[in-house]
C-alpha cells in the first residue's frame, strides 16, 4: 500500500506503480482489435499487417491505455487509503520510464477535501423579510400594464413631461459634433430619464419648429471617457409632440391579458395571484442569501485550490454565456477569469457547509418535497402538467431541483435554529433591491 506524503495543507503526494505486462496486454488485444478493420492502401479491410498497424497506431494506442492505467491505480489509492479527492490529480513520472522494466513508477500529486467542522448554528443572527401586496401595488401593476399598451396622439402644443417628442438634434464640443450627438427623426418620451436631465429641460415647453440652443451637462461618471464632465453645446428642433393615450380599464383591457370575459375583478384577482407569487419567490431569495452569508461564520478550513480553479472557470464561462445572450461579442471583450476569484472561494465554502450540514443532521430531500418544487414552477405556465412531465422525464434537471430542495432544507434548519429578526420592507423597495 502506498504512503500518502503530506506536503502542505490539503496538498497530498503518492507514488503510483503500473504493470509493464498488463500494459503491454492490453495493447496488443486493443491493436488486434484495430487490425480487424484497418484500412490501408493497397490491402484488403483486416489485411494489413500487425507491424504496419503497430508502426502507425502503436504509440498512441499505448499512450491512452497507459493514461487508463494510471487513473485506475489512482482510483484503487484513493479508495484503498479512503480519500476525498478534490479535482483531478497532476500525475509526473519518477525519473525516465523504463518500458523493459516490470514497473512504471509515477507520482500523483493531488488535494484532499478538508475536515468540515461546525460550529454552533444557533449563534448566527439572520435577517427575515416580510413583504405585503395590498390595493396599492395591485393599482400600481394595472397602470404599469396600461402605459405598456399606450397608443400615442399627435397633439399642437409644446411638449411636457410624459409626452413623445421626436426630434433632430447636433450636438457639438468646442465647435466640433462628436461621434452619437447627433440624429435626425428620433424618438423619445420626456420623464422617462432616457436622456440627460439638461438636454430634457432644453425641450420642456418648448415651441415645434424652433430652432433651440442649449448647454448639456455631462455627468462625471458618463460611459463615453470623452464626454464625461464635459459642458457640450446642443441645437434641436422639434417636429412633432404627442400625447400618451392610456388604455380605459374595461372589459376589452381585461381581455387582452388574457381574460376570456372581460372580468375586471378577475383580471385584478390574477393580478393579485402574480404579484404573490413573485413576492414569495424573492422573499425567499433573499432570506436564502442571508442564511447563505452567514453560514461561512460557523467554520473557517482550507479551501482545496482545484475546487475554487474549477469554480471560477465556471462563472467566468457563466458570464460570457450572460454578455452573448444579450448580443456582445465576447471575444472583443475578454472576460478575467481572476474577478471571480473572491466569488468562487466564498461559493465553494458554502458549498461545503452544506454538504455537511445535510450529512449531519440528514436534510436530505424527500420526493414530495421536489415534486412540490416542480409543481410550483409549473404553476405559472399555462401548461403545467407538460412541464412537470418535462422535468420528471430528465434525471439531470430533476438533480438540479433537487440541489434547490436540499439549500431549502438547510436555509429550514438555520432559520429554526439561529438568531432571527424579522423585518417588514416595502413592496417598491422588494423590487427595486431585486432589479
Amino acid at each position: 500500500m502506498s504512503t500518502i506524503e503530506v506536503i502542505e495543507g490539503l496538498q497530498r503526494r503518492a507514488a503510483l506503480s503500473v504493470s509493464t505486462a498488463e500494459l503491454e496486454r492490453r495493447a496488443v488485444t486493443k491493436l488486434k482489435q484495430i487490425a480487424r478493420t484497418a484500412k490501408m492502401q493497397g490491402f484488403r479491410p483486416g489485411k494489413v499487417p500487425m507491424k504496419m498497424i503497430e508502426s502507425m497506431y502503436g504509440g498512441s494506442t499505448r499512450s491512452e491505455i497507459l493514461s487508463d492505467l494510471i487513473s485506475e491505480a489512482f482510483s484503487k489509492l484513493a479508495q484503498e487509503q479512503q480519500l476525498r479527492v478534490a479535482g483531478a490529480p497532476d500525475v509526473a513520472p519518477q525519473g525516465e520510464l523504463q518500458f523493459d522494466s516490470p514497473s512504471l513508477e509515477f507520482s500523483a500529486s493531488f488535494e484532499v477535501y478538508p475536515e468540515v467542522s461546525l460550529g454552533p448554528v444557533g449563534e448566527l443572527e439572520i435577517e427575515r423579510i416580510h413583504t405585503q401586496v395590498g390595493e396599492a401595488e395591485i393599482e400600481k401593476t394595472v397602470e404599469v400594464l396600461r402605459k405598456q399598451r399606450v397608443r400615442w396622439h399627435e397633439v399642437d402644443r409644446a411638449p411636457a413631461s410624459g409626452d413623445q417628442v421626436t426630434i433632430d438634434f447636433r450636438g457639438t464640443l468646442d465647435g466640433v459634433a462628436f461621434e452619437g450627438g447627433s440624429a435626425e427623426g428620433f424618438s423619445v418620451v420626456l420623464g422617462e430619464g432616457r436622456m440627460l436631465p439638461d438636454f430634457e429641460k432644453g425641450l420642456m415647453g418648448q415651441a415645434k419648429g424652433l430652432g433651440l440652443h442649449f448647454p448639456v451637462q455631462f455627468p462625471e461618471n458618463y460611459g463615453a471617457e470623452q464626454l464625461a464632465g464635459k459642458l457640450a453645446d446642443f441645437e434641436a428642433t422639434i417636429h412633432k409632440v404627442e400625447a400618451p393615450v392610456l388604455p380605459d380599464v374595461d372589459q376589452d383591457f381585461a381581455q387582452q391579458l388574457g381574460v376570456p370575459d372581460g372580468d375586471i375583478e378577475k383580471l385584478r384577482a390574477e393580478i393579485r395571484k402574480n404579484l404573490e407569487r413573485e413576492v414569495a419567490q424573492r422573499v425567499k431569495a433573499r432570506v436564502k442569501a442571508a442564511v447563505m452569508d452567514a453560514l461561512p461564520k460557523v467554520s473557517s478550513f482550507d479551501l482545496p485550490k482545484a475546487l475554487i480553479e474549477s469554480e471560477m472557470d465556471a462563472l467566468a464561462e457563466r458570464a460570457k454565456q450572460d454578455l452573448a445572450q444579450r448580443g456582445i461579442d465576447v471575444k472583443q471583450m475578454p472576460i478575467p477569469r481572476e474577478a471571480f476569484e473572491d466569488s468562487a472561494k466564498k461559493r465553494v465554502q458554502i458549498g461545503l457547509i452544506v454538504s455537511e450540514l445535510v450529512k449531519q443532521q440528514q436534510l436530505q430531500p424527500k420526493p414530495e418535497q421536489v415534486r412540490a418544487i416542480v409543481e410550483e414552477a409549473a404553476a405559472s405556465y399555462e401548461n403545467p402538467a407538460e412541464v412537470i412531465r418535462y422535468y420528471f422525464s430528465d434525471r439531470q434537471r430533476l438533480a438540479e431541483v433537487e440541489a434547490l430542495a436540499i439549500e431549502q432544507n438547510v436555509v429550514d434548519y438555520v432559520l429554526q435554529h439561529a438568531r432571527v429578526s424579522d423585518k417588514d420592507l416595502a413592496f417598491d423597495e422588494l423590487m427595486q433591491q431585486a432589479a
